[in-house]
């Protein structure tokens, strides 16, 4: 059987074996609905690298709803373990090696496509991160994407929702993390405003709390510089306004528990309050140290950095004039879990955020779409009978040929260097760092020599992408809509076959010899392209 693809193009279809329609196949399950074919998982898993806990969620997707199956949660310390010069220690990263290891155990019979692993804080400032990703991922079996601020706010916000109860009005919802604290705003299930600031429990007690000391100074002092980075934030979120404040995530679970369990809150209040956060410094503070502060309600994997937390919520509830907030159980995780279930689904935030693009950037759309359906035609044809199909492949080359132009919005000269660039530090909700790097790359390869390019590996699969998009912009460089003649497209082991008529090529000098030119820039960077013109009708692309 030919490997699956989720999408909504008819022509995608020929791949697809139609005998298994109907029946399951592993985890898969297969349907075909108005001559669309789609893949959809039984069971997804979330995997959450964060800076303190790595964390696992399995779930069993039931009409459009996940369902808790499993979870799993280790309590790392990766921030722990990044020194001031921004390097993750050994230590740490053994820490995080062994867990994912286990977690690999539990996702082993799961398929590629049903798991999504994704890295935070501690991962986005590392400057070795990319040591501790290939070990992990070999190690969890699945990729890790490390996600930007933003996009871990956009995530929080979608699990932290699916755990509430239905509402009409505005939420703020704070995540306090072990190396980020992330801000949203946002109303039902749509996010309005979201932030993410460098200021989490773990590198807070480490910075202001060494050795688990705790006075009065030091608690202040924390709480001054956790102010200081929310006032950034303060007069927008105000001015947006919200109905109800909701914590989310460890930080915020813990300080519930020692609320409730030690009567702090005022009397008929639950959840974390003004009063009751104000207490609990006092007791923490008398303690004099996190050894001595033995109180009814503490988890022995929070307690050694709950000071870091505490005096961070505690300069939230100042800035953000909170009198209370509610807790939410869903977080991180469980976003993961809703985004991915999105994609099968066709709502993928990627493809909204494709199409914003478009429309922000003002895109042409006719000859954004001429070179998309060509690419991906071109695509089909090369991967016939490969054994490595993924929806991935087929999904970036869509998106990078649709946005291949956005860099004419800024100038026409050197237009592809410009859309790489707004790739690469735009915020692209639903992409994670690789994901922009990836589309960057076709974008800045799509026209040009292509020796910028080789310090790819000659196996990724960005190469054959390449092929696709340059080829298509190539024959489409008329911008008129004329009919291409039919042609074949081969993959060879050492590169691309193009056969095309000798009509056509003849009555086209230009494009012509913009192939040749091709060739030669492709057999320069060690790859073998051929152009081959052939009579009309003597060959047939099967």
């Amino acid at each position: 059987m030919q490997p699956l693809f989720s999408c909504d193009c008819h022509a995608r279809e020929r791949y697809v074996d139609f005998d298994t329609i109907g029946r399951d196949v592993g985890n898969v399950r297969i349907r075909h609905c108005l001559g669309v074919v789609r893949m959809e998982y039984e069971t997804i898993a979330a995997v959450d690298l964060g800076s303190n806990s790595f964390r696992l969620q399995v779930g069993r997707v039931v009409e459009g709803q996940i369902y808790p199956l499993d979870s799993l949660k280790e309590t790392v310390r990766l921030a722990g373990g990044l020194t001031t010069g921004k390097i993750l220690e050994r230590s740490a990263m053994e820490r995080g090696l062994a867990t994912l290891e286990r977690f690999g155990e539990r996702l082993r019979s799961l398929k590629g496509g049903a798991v999504r692993a994704v890295a935070t804080d501690t991962l986005r400032v590392a400057r070795n991160s990319q040591d501790f990703l290939a070990a992990g991922e070999a190690a969890l079996g699945f990729p890790i994407e490390i996600i930007p601020g933003r996009e871990e706010a956009r995530l929080i916000y979608i699990g932290t929702i699916h755990s509430l109860p239905a509402a009409a009005h505005k939420r703020l919802v704070v995540d306090i993390g072990g190396g980020s604290t992330e801000f949203i705003i946002g109303r039902k299930e749509s996010p309005i405003l979201m932030s993410s600031l460098y200021m989490g429990s773990v590198g807070y007690t480490l910075r202001y709390f060494p050795g688990g000391r705790v006075d009065k100074k030091r608690l202040t002092e924390a709480k001054t510089s956790a102010a200081k980075d929310t006032e950034r934030i303060k007069h927008v979120y105000t001015q947006q306004g919200w109905k109800e404040a909701v914590g989310s995530s460890g930080t915020a679970r813990a300080l519930v528990d020692l609320l409730e369990a030690n009567h702090l809150n005022p009397d008929g209040m639950t959840g974390i309050t003004r009063e009751g956060l104000e207490k609990l410094a006092a007791m923490l503070c008398k303690a004099g140290s996190i050894d001595a502060f033995n109180v009814p309600g503490v988890r022995a994997d929070r307690l050694p950095i709950l000071p870091g937390g505490l005096a961070i919520m505690m300069a939230i509830f100042e800035e953000f004039n909170l009198t209370e907030m509610n807790y939410a159980d869903g977080a991180l995780r469980l976003g993961v879990l809703y985004d991915l279930l999105g994609r099968f689904q066709h709502h993928d935030m990627r493809a909204a955020t494709v199409k914003q693009f478009v429309r922000r950037y003002q895109v042409e759309h006719r000859q954004a779409e001429r070179v998309r359906e060509t690419a991906l035609d071109i695509l089909f044809r090369l991967k016939r009978g490969a054994t490595d199909e993924t929806d991935e492949e087929i999904l970036f080359l869509d998106w990078a040929a649709t946005l291949h132009e956005i860099g004419i919005s800024v100038a026409h000269t050197g237009y592809h260097k410009h859309g790489a660039y707004i790739l690469t530090f735009a915020d692209m909700p639903g992409f994670s760092n690789k994901d922009r790097a990836r589309l960057a790359t076709l974008v800045l390869g799509h026209r040009g020599k292509l020796d910028k390019l080789l310090d790819l590996p000659r196996e990724d699969m960005v190469w054959r992408q390449l092929f696709c998009l340059r080829l298509a912009a190539l024959l489409h460089r008329d911008r008129g809509g004329r009919s291409l003649p039919a042609y074949v497209a081969r993959a060879a082991n050492q590169g691309f076959t193009f056969e095309i008529p000798t009509r056509w090529l003849e009555a086209n000098p230009w494009t012509a010899a913009a192939l040749t030119e091709e060739a030669q820039m492709w057999r320069q960077t060690g790859f073998d392209f051929k152009v081959k013109s052939v009579a009309s009708g003597s060959k047939k692309d099967k």
